[in-house]
């Protein structure tokens, strides 16, 4: 069956657009404005509260600086550095993007990014060696926000949905490249050599996108989306293998008959462990999907069967805890990898519904960012100390 992702997971930027065009608020979107440092302190009513405190093993709320609006993606150095991305409603017909920092004590505001960034994915290599992409790209040097543009693609305009960085300095960039439909969207990757992007070649899949990487070294990058189907094929999971040299398809397991899976996350543990999670349709609902590479092959690992409970962030917490995260509208959820069984386990929810998710290096503590389950675009941080 044929499976557009812009029917499991909405285009954010035209729903905001459309919901401020009638007058109301919709989840999601990022239209933005301003660029460097973000001006006077927020007002009383914009300012955080002191957080609760923390309990081991569960999840607490963590107060940020924005009444309303979303965050859509986090990044950790330490326990006392990370950063979140998204935006402040500050009308109904005006939002501005921002970026949050955490002190190890609490989250401010530090910067607003360049209009039209959208962010929707982070990758942070210093405090002055930040990417932010969504619509396009921008980049902080410690001071301000630069943005730089994507290269043409003559597939269509370019939609990034993920970034990571790699230790010489580069950056990379997955997504879709878009004609006139999303219907019609290819996988897009670009490579930032150090003042520009540059398209890079692919094996013809098909209309799909690629919405995860993950880099274990510079000649050894894995992307990861979904290929659609067709009339005569089914969906499947797309992996892509980065050499140093070029990209090239590597077999994903086929599906369970009548599911249409998808990928959302993947992270590189090492050359022989490589996990990709995402959710499969079953029964109705998006339910959790695993996959890992154990050095010669992907294949599939059974996980809890929780409705709509598709996985969208995966990633090992310093204790060497593997985590992966998710969730559709009101349902959350917080898997995590049991190695003396071998199997996957639910988790204490995150209470939030998530956007984005990150482990803390040297640390089992974890990130959740996102809108929370109450309220009209409420922006909520949860923090998971182990």
């Amino acid at each position: 069956m044929q499976t557009s992702k812009s029917s499991r997971r909405p285009n954010v930027r035209r729903s905001l657009v459309a919901a401020l065009a009638a007058g109301a608020v919709a989840t999601g979107g990022l239209v933005v404005a301003g660029t460097g440092w973000a001006g006077p302190a927020p007002a009383a009513s914009d300012a955080a509260l002191p957080s609760s405190p923390a309990r081991a093993g569960q999840w607490s709320p963590t107060p940020v600086p924005v009444t309303k609006g979303d965050l859509t993606a986090v990044a950790a150095l330490s326990d006392k550095q990370a950063w979140a991305v998204g935006y402040r409603l500050k009308s109904a017909t005006e939002v501005e993007a921002l970026a949050l920092r955490w002190n190890g004590t609490s989250w401010a505001q530090e910067s607003t990014l360049p209009d039209g960034s959208f962010p929707q994915a982070l990758a942070v290599r210093s405090a002055k060696d930040i990417w932010a992409v969504g619509a396009n790209t921008a980049h902080w040097d410690g001071t301000s926000w630069t943005a730089r543009a994507l290269d043409r693609d003559p597939a269509g305009r370019v939609v990034p949905d993920a970034v990571a960085a790699t230790s010489d300095g580069k950056a990379w960039t997955v997504g879709r490249a878009v004609p006139q439909s999303i219907k019609n969207a290819v996988p897009a990757i670009q490579s930032w050599d150090g003042s520009a992007w540059r398209r890079q070649s692919l094996p013809d899949v098909g209309k799909g996108e690629l919405t995860s990487l993950a880099a274990l070294a510079p000649d050894d990058i894995w992307a990861a989306g979904t290929v659609l189907g067709t009339d005569t094929t089914d969906q499947t999971a797309l992996l892509l293998h980065w050499d140093g040299t070029s990209w090239k398809r590597v077999d994903a397991p086929a599906g369970r008959s009548g599911e249409d899976p998808f990928v959302g996350a993947v992270a590189a543990l090492g050359a022989d462990d490589i996990w990709a999670v995402g959710g499969a349709t079953s029964k109705g609902a998006e339910r959790p999907y695993a996959l890992h590479w154990d050095g010669k092959k992907w294949a599939a690992v059974a996980t809890p069967d929780v409705a709509d409970g598709r996985l969208r962030a995966i990633g090992r917490a310093g204790d060497g805890a593997l985590w992966a995260v998710g969730g559709k509208g009101a349902v959350s959820v917080a898997l995590r990898w049991n190695a003396k069984q071998s199997r996957w386990e639910q988790n204490a929810d995150p209470g939030v519904v998530v956007r984005g998710f990150s482990t803390v290096p040297q640390s089992a503590d974890l990130w959740t960012v996102g809108i929370a389950k109450q309220g009209d675009l409420v922006p909520a941080v949860t923090r998971f100390t182990g």
